[in-house]
């Protein structure tokens, strides 16, 4: 009964329903009294199995058996700190290892199985666990996700736990130098010891070989401008004494570069001769202008011989450049020099200010973080310019927004032509960090715009995913109370066709946005054969619609037969605009029908050669429809100040009441948050201050943004030029945005960097040398990379108080590159701005095997298992295969493991076919007298007799059918039908 020992249960509770047994016998004997005695035994037998059955599967029985199978993982460190050979030795020994000591038919037939798993600063299953040979050779070097700039042990070590399959014994093998420089590979492999799972391990010897590496660059994190300091470049060189080169020294160019807004400047180049060991080399320079600057040095060797590895031949590090507050003005490139003015009036105010084009826009986040505050100078969200696709893209917006919200940067938007709702912003996360919305979202209002969009994109490359992008970018820029209708060709009906079956086929975005966009998602547009039908649709539609700006743009290869001049007049008569948009056109004649189409009607004619420039056109035209949002009056509006407009700081010593006329603004709606600050409004709309704030702001998170919805004297408000008010309000304005200094104390920042961990310690003193305790840090980082900041991933530094008036901070710094670090300290305190550089990775700086943490991975014993790991010989290269191939990965000494297989679907089988067995046996009454007459029929097929019995009885019932049929016959003669004749 051995063998009964080997099933299980998992709900082993369960099996308490077999108590309900004598209930079923007890109803079922007196249930089925009429089947008689023996058919009664067997229904009542049967329902006892479909029951048990039932049971037995709700508590999951299982079949447990031991199996001496292995399954062995080979780890291989692809890191970049072992020589390329070597990495490739290791493929020639994973494939010798296995068909050397794989076992067949140790387990039913079955035989060991051996994987792959190769790993640098992550690890990927290169070849999963089989019963086969390995034949992966060369295979890793084409690994594109593989990171080999690191050693990540503990990653590997991870996902070979989870690739293990359950029904086996476990060993892995590790074929590394032990240089883990991310991770805790010692202590995660303890849980190894556990689980059964066997570790070995198999060398990689490094030799130390000639080498140069520039281990740091040192400057200070903060330093005055126009005041010098000392850069510091320490040097290793590891080249020992040689035949060639007796005193091992070493003569090169060592450079020093700084990075300005993403311009790259020499400061240095010097030859310098590098002794065997530690160099410092010093360097004296002085930055002229506030900033964040990166400083970068390199070495390069005259002789490359002596350096072996060349990407740990630079370190970079950055100081920031204390001076004046400092903001960015940021204006439209198709309008340079436009706030010339205004920023002359800024500098008199003691306020510095950059310049910066929508051609050339910052690029991280890290050139935004000098600044205090960013002005939007009447820029729209993409540029004018037919040239070129400039404007800002979806990170840089998230970029600008993440600088205010978390960093305490400020925003100030002035207003213009190209700003706010008619510049293309509405339902951007920058709107959502301004104290109005871009939208009119009231229908008393009535400038509104009607936008409708004719598709036949669908022949150019990915065609359909074009004209879904573009739509759903142009619809986004309408406001809530303007229209929208998109018309495409149905291939089905050969008809043009509105997309959503609103009145009119047009509609007004509103609350149908989001259904809209929807729609346009499923959107396919089919091979448009005719300009006519389509544009006669949009034109009913656009006529019907009650917007006072119309506007259509067509997007084609330009195929479609041209339509008439008579169309094209009633689209000029009805002052309805079209934009044509040429895209993959086949030759000039195509290119000319959407530019005469474009022409005839007013709008602009685009050549796009490249789908990526389609959205910023779209966002260019949709702005054509946002024009009604622009209030202009000739004779001139007054700016009113609200009740909260005089205690306010930024019209500190200004009287609104007092400011000239001006001749427009951009129309908006304040947003509706006890946080608003809405300080002047036109007086035009009357009695409408929801859409006519003239100036507002409010506190977004860390930052402050500030709304000016007319211009800066360029047009609207020349009369303020020469007013005493104009330099007062606008360098108010500005100096609102940026964050305040109202307390004064003294901080120190150090920084450390040590096992992947950086550490920031501040220590606050104030004026009178006190300790400055339970300040409330707000403090965010950036990590190193072009992107660093678009799209939120920055993180945040949690400060936590460690003594009188010290404060500190840890955080992941695994990534080499600079961090640059912002802290706030409380509320009125000067922004602190510091960073650690993490030099190149250790990845390149280790050159000797770490032999004390191969020690202690074979020291892992497996529980039950007869011995610890083991460690090979040194896995040298092709050449050297012979002595760790005597390593016997799959030796038997591990634990056996029990597979566990499910029984408990076989019995839900077994019951259903019972089940059906107990059916049968209750509805239908077997009897046996088919029984003597199949033997009978049996018998006289073999032996050829006629039973006598059985022939008297079959002539007897033949002449009982004769008489019978006689008698039948006889009456039907007797019978007479004769007709029967009705009197008249």
């Amino acid at each position: 009964m051995e063998w009964f020992n080997e099933f299980g249960f998992d709900q082993p509770w369960l099996l308490l329903l077999l108590l309900a047994l004598p209930l079923i016998w007890i109803f079922s004997f007196n249930s089925l009294a009429g089947l008689g005695r023996w058919r009664r035994i067997v229904a009542i037998t049967l329902r006892t199995l479909v029951y048990t059955a039932l049971v037995f599967a709700l508590a999951e029985i299982h079949w447990r058996d031991q199996t001496n199978r292995l399954t062995v993982l080979y780890l291989l460190d692809q890191s970049e700190s072992i020589p390329r050979e070597q990495r490739e030795a290791m493929m020639s020994y994973v494939s010798k290892s296995v068909d050397l000591h794989r076992r067949e038919g140790v387990g039913d037939g079955t035989g060991d199985l051996a994987g792959v798993i190769v790993f640098g600063a992550n690890a990927q299953i290169e070849a999963a666990p089989a019963e086969s040979s390995l034949p992966i050779v060369g295979r890793v070097e084409t690994n594109a996700e593989l990171k080999t700039d690191g050693t990540n042990l503990e990653a590997a070590l991870r996902l070979a736990k989870a690739a293990f399959p359950e029904d086996t014994a476990r060993r892995i093998v590790i074929v590394t130098d032990g240089n883990q420089n991310a991770g805790d590979v010692v202590n995660f492999a303890q849980s190894f010891s556990g689980d059964g799972i066997g570790i070995d391990v198999v060398p990689i010897r490094l030799d130390k070989k000639a080498d140069i590496s520039v281990d740091k660059l040192m400057v200070p994190n903060d330093v005055r401008k126009d005041q010098p300091f000392e850069a510091r470049v320490v040097l290793s060189n590891e080249n020992v004494p040689t035949e060639d080169n007796p005193s091992g020294a070493v003569t090169g160019d060592l450079i020093l570069k700084q990075r300005i807004n993403g311009r790259d400047e020499l400061v240095a180049k010097q030859k310098v001769t590098l002794e065997t060991g530690k160099n410092v080399i010093a360097f004296q320079h002085e930055l002229n202008q506030s900033d964040i600057v990166t400083l970068e040095a390199t070495f390069q060797p005259d002789d490359v011989s002596f350096d072996t590895v060349v990407k740990n031949n630079a370190a970079s590090a950055f100081a920031h450049v204390r001076g004046k507050g400092r903001v960015l003005l940021i204006e439209d490139s198709a309008a340079p020099g436009e706030f010339l003015q205004l920023i002359e009036r800024l500098q008199t105010a003691a306020i510095e200010v950059d310049t910066m084009t929508t051609d050339s826009l910052f690029t991280t986040a890290a050139e935004l973080l000098q600044y205090d505050s960013v002005i939007l100078a009447n820029v729209p969200r993409s540029s004018e310019t037919e040239l070129a696709a400039v404007g800002f893209s979806d990170q840089q917006v998230q970029m600008l927004v993440n600088n205010c919200r978390e960093l305490g940067c400020g925003i100030v938007m002035i207003g213009g032509e190209r700003a706010f709702g008619a510049g293309g912003w509405s339902n951007t996360e920058l709107e959502k960090a301004m104290p109005i919305d871009f939208q009119i979202k009231n229908d008393k209002i009535s400038a509104v715009g009607a936008l409708v969009m004719v598709m036949h994109a669908s022949e150019m490359a990915q065609g359909n995913y074009w004209q879904v992008k573009v739509g759903q970018e142009a619809l986004n820029i309408l406001g809530p109370m303007d229209y929208c209708g998109v018309v495409d060709w149905s291939d089905m009906g050969g008809q043009p066709r509105w997309l959503w079956k609103m009145p009119n086929g047009i509609d007004q975005v509103s609350n149908n946005r989001k259904r809209m966009l929807s729609l346009m998602g499923r959107m396919t547009p089919g091979d448009m054969p005719d300009f006519a039908p389509p544009m006669e649709v949009a034109l009913a539609g656009l006529k019907a619609s009650p917007a006072s700006m119309k506007h259509m743009i067509i997007i084609s290869d330009g195929d479609p037969a041209p339509p008439g001049n008579a169309l094209l007049k009633k689209f000029s008569d009805a002052k309805i605009l079209i934009s044509t948009v040429a895209i993959g056109t086949h030759g000039p004649a195509n290119s000319q029908l959407l530019r005469d189409i474009a022409k005839a009607t007013g709008g602009k004619y685009y050549e796009v050669t490249d789908a990526r420039a389609l959205p910023k056109i779209y966002q260019r035209e949709a702005r054509r429809v946002a024009k009604p949002v622009i209030k202009e009056s000739k004779t001139g509006m007054r700016a009113i100040p609200t009740s909260m407009a005089s205690r306010h700081e930024m019209l500190q010593g200004v009287d609104a009441t007092q400011l000239p006329p001006f001749y427009g603004y951009v129309m908006s709606t304040i947003k509706k948050s006890p946080l608003v600050e809405q300080l002047i409004v036109a007086s035009d709309p009357a009695d409408n201050a929801e859409n006519t704030t003239l100036l507002a702001t409010w506190r977004y998170e860390l930052g402050r943004t500030v709304v000016f919805t007319s211009d800066a004297g360029n047009h609207w408000t020349t009369d303020w030029y020469n007013n005493e008010y104009y330099d007062k309000i606008f360098a108010q304005m500005v100096r609102y945005s940026m964050r305040p200094v109202t307390q004064s104390a003294n901080f120190t920042i150090g920084t450390d960097l040590r096992d992947n961990k950086g550490r920031v310690v501040v220590t606050a003193i104030n004026e009178k040398d006190d300790f400055i305790n339970f300040l409330n840090f707000n403090a965010r980082g950036i990590p190193p990379g072009t992107a660093a900041g678009a799209d939120g991933n920055g993180f945040d530094l949690n400060f936590s108080q460690t003594g009188p008036g010290r404060y500190e901070a840890e955080f992941d710094a695994s990534e080499s590159g600079n961090y640059l670090l912002t802290i706030l300290p409380g509320e009125g305190y000067e922004r602190l701005t510091t960073g650690i550089n993490v030099p190149y990775s250790t990845e390149y700086s280790d050159r000797e095997t770490n032999d004390a943490l191969l020690e202690n991975l074979v020291n892992v014993k497996p529980k039950g298992a007869e011995d610890a790991g083991v460690k090979s010989a040194d896995l040298a290269g092709k050449d050297g295969l012979e002595e760790p191939l005597k390593l016997n990965p799959f030796r038997p000494t591990l634990p056996h493991t029990s597979a566990i297989e499910a029984m408990w679907p076989y019995l839900l089988v077994l019951g259903a076919w019972v089940f059906l067995t107990d059916v049968f046996v209750r509805r239908v009454a077997v009897g046996t007298e088919w029984i003597g007459a199949s033997w009978r029929y049996v018998r006289e097929r073999l032996t050829g007799k006629k039973d006598e019995v059985l022939a008297t009885n079959m002539e007897r019932l033949r002449s009982k059918k004769s008489e019978i049929s006689r008698q039948l016959e006889s009456k039907k003669r007797e019978m007479r039908f004769e007709p029967t004749i009705e009197n008249e």
